[in-house]
């Protein structure tokens, strides 16, 4: 009969933990720079006004369920070994649950009401964007933070 096996060491589950934490939050936030510089300034530069406001408006749906992955993710490893940096980022999940599920389609209804002529549309659009911006900025300052923070540990 074969010898049950020990339970892995704690050091060895916790160095499992601070990589997945790692990769999870590397993924994150070079994502939201990759988006943020490169893709959406791009786009606005080589392609009409009207398709590339389509192009990232099509993005925006998948961007935010990779924020929402990425941040879930390195909230759940990092839940163990540092409960203020899994809260930040289970914070960072919820803002992105919020921004894809709430925000986004009242920013693209707005954008639609403005786009048909609505004059009193437009600066709902401005405002709900900016929202938007500012709140993707707090959530990379915050994944920037925590794993500058963990990183350095």
């Amino acid at each position: 009969m074969a010898k049950p096996r020990a339970a892995p060491k704690q050091g060895a589950m916790e160095t499992l933990l601070a990589g997945i934490a790692l990769f999870a939050l590397a993924l994150l936030l070079g994502g939201m720079v990759f988006f943020a510089a490169v893709v959406a300034p791009r786009a606005f530069r080589v392609l009409p006004p009207e398709m590339a406001g389509r192009f990232v408006r099509h993005l925006f749906p998948a961007y935010y369920l990779y924020l929402l992955g990425c941040s879930a993710a390195a909230a759940v490893a990092l839940f163990p070994l540092a409960k203020p940096a899994a809260g930040i980022m289970a914070a960072v999940a919820g803002l992105s649950l919020w921004l894809r599920q709430v925000l986004m389609p009242r920013i693209n209804a707005a954008s639609d009401a403005a786009k048909a002529g609505r004059a009193e549309a437009e600066p709902v659009f401005h405002r709900l964007h900016r929202l938007s911006v500012i709140a993707n900025l707090v959530q990379m300052l915050a994944a920037g933070a925590v794993l500058a923070l963990f990183a350095a540990g």
